[in-house]
C-alpha cells in the first residue's frame, strides 16, 4: 500500500512540473512582430479585378522589408479575395492585413533581399 501510494505521489508532483512547463511557453510577444498593411480590392460585376497594396504600416522597416511585407499582405489579400466577407458586387473593398513574423527571420529578410540583387 505504501508503494501504490509513493507512486502516486511521484505520478502528481510529474503531472504539476509538466503542467507548469507547459502553461509557461513561448510567447509569440516576445520573439514576433506584427506589422500592418493595407490593401484595395477591387471588384466588377461580383468578380475580382485587381488588388492594389496602399500602405505598410511599418516604422522600424527597411526598403526591403517593407516591400517584401507588403507582397504578402497582396498575397494573403489574394488569398481572401472570394471570402463571403470581403466580396463586393461592384467596387472597392478596403483591407487590413495583420502580418505576424519571428523577429529572426524579419532581420534576414534584409539579407535575402541584398543577396537577390
Amino acid at each position: 500500500m505504501h508503494y501504490l501510494k509513493e507512486t502516486y505521489q511521484y505520478a502528481i508532483l510529474m503531472m504539476l512540473f509538466m503542467c507548469a512547463f507547459l502553461s509557461q511557453g513561448q510567447s509569440f510577444r516576445q520573439d514576433s512582430l506584427q506589422i500592418k498593411a493595407y490593401t484595395l480590392i477591387e471588384y466588377k460585376n461580383n468578380e475580382f479585378k485587381n488588388i492594389q497594396l496602399l500602405k505598410v504600416l511599418c516604422d522600424y522597416c527597411s526598403e526591403a522589408q517593407s516591400k517584401a511585407i507588403g507582397d504578402e499582405a497582396v498575397r494573403r489579400s489574394y488569398n481572401d479575395r472570394y471570402s463571403p466577407d470581403n466580396r463586393m458586387k461592384d467596387g472597392q473593398k478596403k483591407l487590413a492585413v495583420f502580418i505576424r513574423i519571428a523577429k529572426s527571420d524579419f532581420a534576414a529578410i534584409e539579407e535575402i533581399h541584398t543577396i537577390d540583387n
